[in-house]
């Protein structure tokens, strides 16, 4: 492997071999961060079954999980910007086996969000750096590449809950920890098919790290418990965070990088689409169970092919990131978002086979928008922000998600008579559904116009 010389940083140059074998690594190593996730959705009742838990104490197994991903997303790509991605991919894979190796022999509940902790810890490194390779070792070809990683996420979600599923049934659900450890199979590769890198100049503010570590994790506490002195102590630690990062000479973030009016576009309108997004995949399982009366299979059965279908586009989103720009992505997903919204809204409460056939074109806008957001951040920011910029993007659409699902199950929780759609088939209870797809159309097209407007004269 030989290296050359980049205009601001270090960037090894890689033959067609060692491209396929890093982007193989990465997608095998990210299919089973996110799969992580969503077979463990699935188990927790039978983890509330195996300790005699109630919901509010089972749930810790998620929570936990949560706050220690989405806070480890953003550190991990602090620290991109510093040490290289071996080290940082080896000491993440390595947390992520042992805890799935604690959590198959955890004797107690205690134990098992401990471990779960623990995976998150270790997951998230995957996630984060995984949006950063492209940048960091597929400039040009940046946008398939990130193609590449939406589908993998898109299919792996998809491929999650069945899998999940399935082995919480025909075993049991410590199973599933088992099937995480195997990522321990793939640190000799990464040590071997990884470029060298130079540790760069710079260290992690660390008082800074713990404010704002603090300040997520109150704030994702808040919108998962809804107890409000949470709220209250993520507001006290993010202006603690404010106040360090604009006095120290060496702040975890540079204030700069939000003055950046680009990326500060890209970061509100990846917050408002995945909150959508997320939201239709939140909604989706509690619709088809109330509405269609569909059982746990079926309902993973109905949403399969939407997650299949986004899988093999998102390599075309990459293409046609590469080829037309992000921008002309950005808005291609929002017609989709929009189409797919507006029908699912229309036709709420028909039968099964034709909302699973509606879904795909809601599921597809998915790896468009997150291959288009994410290639904007990669080019508006300088090269050598680029690990935290994505930290920054990786945090706030998980935040995304989880405000949305928040919100919308408080909606869900009031009866509705009034269509918002006036062409909705939407009968009794399927009204408020019906209406909360109407609310993603419209602030969708709002969002729309807000991306439009802001980057209507600049050229990307």
């Amino acid at each position: 492997m030989t290296t050359a010389d980049a205009s601001e940083e270090y960037e090894p140059i890689l033959s067609k071999s060692e491209k396929k074998k890093i982007i193989f690594l990465m997608c095998s190593v990210l299919l089973f961060s996110v799969m992580n996730g969503t077979m463990f959705m699935i188990a927790v009742p039978d983890i509330a079954k195996s300790f005699s838990l109630l919901p509010s104490q089972v749930s810790w197994v998620v929570t936990g999980y949560i706050i220690l991903y989405a806070i480890g997303a953003l550190m991990y790509g602090k620290l991109a910007d510093i040490y290289p991605l071996k080290t940082l991919l080896t000491v993440g894979l390595s947390l992520f086996a042992f805890g799935s190796i604690l959590g198959f022999f955890s004797p107690t509940f205690l134990m098992v969000v401990l471990s779960r902790m623990v995976q998150a810890t270790g997951a998230s490194s995957i996630l984060a750096l995984a949006f950063i390779v492209p940048s960091r070792y597929f400039w040009k070809e940046r946008g398939r590449v990130l193609g590449v990683v939406s589908s993998t996420m898109a299919f792996a979600s998809g491929i999650g809950p069945v899998i999940g599923g399935f082995v919480a049934g025909a075993l049991n659900w410590q199973f599933l920890f088992l099937i995480s450890a195997l990522v321990l199979i793939t640190i000799p590769f990464f040590r071997i098919w990884m470029p060298e890198e130079e540790k760069k100049d710079g260290k992690v503010d660390i008082l800074g790290a713990v404010f704002i570590a603090l300040a997520v994790a109150t704030l994702i506490l808040f919108i998962t418990l809804l107890t409000w002195w949470y709220i209250v102590i993520s507001v006290v630690f993010f202006c603690f965070f404010t106040w360090r990062i604009v006095t120290s000479n060496n702040p975890f973030i540079r204030p700069e990088l939000f003055k950046n009016a680009a990326y500060r576009t890209t970061i509100i309108t990846g917050f408002f689409a995945v909150m959508t997004m997320m939201g239709m995949m939140f909604i989706m399982p509690l619709m088809l169970s109330e509405v269609n009366g569909l059982s746990s299979l079926l309902i993973g059965l109905t949403l399969f092919p939407g997650a299949m279908v986004a899988a093999f586009m998102g390599k075309w989103a990459g293409f046609l990131t590469d080829k037309q720009g992000s921008k002309q992505v950005v808005y291609i997903a929002f017609g989709l978002m929009v189409s797919g919204f507006f029908l699912l809204s229309t036709l709420t409460g028909s039968e099964t086979w034709l909302i699973s056939t509606i879904i795909i074109i809601s599921f597809i806008a998915f790896p468009f928008i997150q291959t288009a957001t994410a290639d904007l951040i990669s080019t508006v920011l300088p090269r050598n922000e680029i690990g935290v910029g994505m930290g920054i993007y990786n945090l706030v659409n998980f935040m995304s998600g989880a405000f949305g699902g928040a919100i919308i199950g408080k909606i869900l929780d009031y009866d509705s008579t009034v269509k918002l759609n006036p062409f909705s088939l939407a009968q009794g209870n399927a009204v408020v559904y019906s209406n909360v797809f109407t609310g993603f159309v419209l602030l969708t097209i709002l969002n729309g116009f807000f991306f439009y407007f802001s980057f209507k004269n600049k050229k990307l």
